[in-house]
C-alpha cells in the first residue's frame, strides 16, 4: 500500500485520491474471517417427564448462549468463525434415556461437545460416556459433589457443591433471632435429593440443630399431604424439602392445607422459579430457597454479557418481565465457560478444549467460573433468596442481599385467618345391632 502512495506522490495525485486508487488495485490486507463448519454440540436434555419443567428453563439458558456466541458469525478460531448448532433430544427424565441419546449423538450425529441435561441422575449417566470418547461436558445444574469424586477428566460442573449451599444456609439460620432448634426433612428419592438431606443433617448438627424427621418419598410425587400430617405433630422450627420443583409445590400447599406453622420453609428447588409464585400465589411469600445466582447479584462481568445485559436479552427472547431463573443462568453460563475454552484454545480439539476448560478463570455474568482438579467450580459463592410479597428478594450475603430477610414466617391463621373446618364425616345410624342367633 505503501509503494502505492509514493507513486501517485510523485505524479502530483493528492493523497486521499491516492489512497482510494492505491485501495482499488491492492487486494484487502485484513479481509474479514472466514466462515467455517459449524460447532455442533449435543444436548440430552428433558422435555418431558418429572424433570421437564427444569429441563425447559435449561433450555431457555443454553439457547440464550447460543445468540450470544453467534452474534457476529460464531465464536472465532485462528481467523476462521464457526456458528454453534445445538442438537436436543429428550431424555424423558430417564437417566438410562440421557447415556443413550449422549452416545447416539457422540458417535452417529458427530457432536464434538456435550452440554448436560438438567438434574444430578441423568448428568451422571451422561458423564462416563463423555469420559468414554474424550468429548468435553459441560455440567450445568448438577450440584452433586460424588459426580466429582470418580476422577472425571471431561465432566466440568458450573454450579458449586450441593454442600456449599447446605452450609450457607444452616450458617445463616443459626444467626437469627429466635434460633431455630429443630428441623424436619422431606426428601425425594433421587441420588442429588438424599445427598442435599444427608449433608442437611450432618451440617447442621454442628451448628446444633436437631433434625427430628427425615421422609422420603419417591421423586416426582405430587401430592405429600400424608407424609406432611406425619411432620405436624412434631412442630418444627425449620420445615426443608429436598426435591424438584413439583413438589416444592406440594410440600408447601400441604403445609398451609394442614396449618403447619414453621418459622422457617425452605426447598432445595422451586422457589427460585417464577412458575412456583405463579401456582401459590401469596402462600409462597416468606419460602427461602439457596441459589448459585440471583438477578440482584451484580456480579462483575469481565467476560460475556453483565447481568443486566442478560436479564435483558432473556425478556427480550422470551417475551417476559420475569427474572430468569438460576437455572436458565447455570445453563448460560456453561455456554459461556465452553466458549471461553474454545476461544483460550484456539481450538476445536477436544482435549486442547479440556485443558482450556481446568486453566479457566474468569468472572462472568454468574460470577467466578474456576474448576477445581476435580472439575468442580468451587470458586463460586452461594446466595440465599426470599420471596416476599411476591417477588424474589436476595437476602444473603448482606453485601448482594437486594432486602433484609423477613423472619420468622407469621403463622398462618395470621396470614389468612382460620381455616373453615371439614364438614364432619356423615355416619350410619346407631340403632341397636341386630339381634344374634
Amino acid at each position: 500500500m505503501e509503494g502505492w502512495r509514493v507513486f501517485f506522490r510523485r505524479i502530483g495525485v493528492p493523497m486521499l485520491l491516492a489512497s482510494l486508487v492505491a485501495a482499488a488495485c491492492n487486494p484487502l490486507t485484513e479481509s474479514a474471517p472466514k466462515a467455517g463448519a459449524d460447532i455442533v454440540i449435543g444436548v440430552p436434555n428433558s422435555a418431558t417427564g418429572s424433570l421437564s419443567a427444569e429441563g425447559g428453563l435449561s433450555k431457555q439458558g443454553y439457547d440464550l448462549w447460543l445468540d450470544w456466541a453467534n452474534r457476529d458469525g460464531g465464536i472465532l478460531v485462528k481467523g476462521v468463525r464457526h456458528k454453534v448448532q445445538l442438537v436436543y433430544a429428550d431424555d424423558q427424565s430417564e437417566p438410562t434415556n440421557s447415556a443413550q441419546l449422549a452416545e447416539s449423538m457422540i458417535t452417529d450425529q458427530k457432536v464434538q461437545f456435550l452440554l448436560s441435561p438438567y438434574g444430578s441422575s441423568t448428568t451422571a449417566a451422561v458423564a462416563p460416556v463423555a469420559e468414554q470418547h474424550h468429548i468435553p461436558h459441560m455440567s450445568s445444574n448438577s450440584a452433586d459433589r460424588n459426580l466429582f469424586l470418580k476422577g472425571l477428566r471431561y465432566t466440568f460442573g458450573i454450579m458449586a457443591p450441593a454442600d456449599r449451599y447446605v452450609q450457607t444456609v444452616e450458617d445463616w439460620e443459626v444467626t437469627l433471632n429466635p434460633k431455630p432448634k429443630t428441623m424436619a426433612i422431606l426428601t425425594a428419592d433421587d441420588l442429588a435429593s438424599l445427598y442435599i438431606t444427608q449433608q442437611a443433617v450432618n451440617y447442621g448438627q454442628t451448628k446444633g440443630l436437631q433434625t427430628i424427621a427425615v421422609i422420603k418419598y419417591p421423586a416426582g410425587t405430587t401430592n405429600l399431604y400424608t407424609l406432611m400430617q406425619q411432620v405436624k405433630p412434631k412442630n418444627p422450627d425449620i420445615l426443608f424439602n429436598s426435591g424438584h420443583f413439583l413438589e416444592a409445590v406440594a410440600a408447601h400447599k400441604a403445609a398451609k392445607d394442614l396449618g403447619l406453622d414453621s418459622k422457617i420453609f425452605i426447598y432445595s428447588v422451586g422457589p427460585t422459579q417464577p412458575e412456583f409464585t405463579q401456582a401459590l400465589g401469596s402462600v409462597a411469600d416468606f419460602v427461602i430457597a439457596a441459589a448459585p445466582w440471583t438477578a440482584q447479584a451484580k456480579f462483575r462481568a469481565d467476560y460475556g454479557p453483565s447481568i443486566v445485559d442478560y436479564v435483558q436479552s432473556y425478556r427480550q427472547k422470551f417475551h417476559t418481565q420475569n427474572e430468569p431463573t438460576f437455572i436458565t443462568a447455570d445453563a448460560t453460563a456453561a455456554g459461556l465457560a465452553l466458549q471461553l475454552a474454545i476461544e483460550h484454545a484456539q481450538s476445536l480439539d477436544p482435549a486442547k478444549v479440556r485443558d482450556a476448560l481446568a486453566a479457566l478463570d474468569s468472572n462472568t455474568f454468574y460470577g467466578r467460573i474456576k474448576f477445581d482438579a476435580q472439575g468442580e467450580n468451587t470458586y463460586h459463592n452461594a446466595l440465599i433468596m426470599q420471596i416476599q410479597d411476591g417477588q424474589r428478594q436476595t437476602i444473603f450475603p448482606p453485601e448482594l442481599a437486594s432486602a433484609e430477610p423477613r423472619y420468622p414466617a407469621p403463622t398462618w391463621e395470621t396470614r389468612f385467618g382460620i381455616a373453615a373446618q371439614p364438614p364432619k364425616a356423615k355416619l350410619p345410624g346407631t340403632g341397636q345391632p341386630p339381634s344374634r342367633r
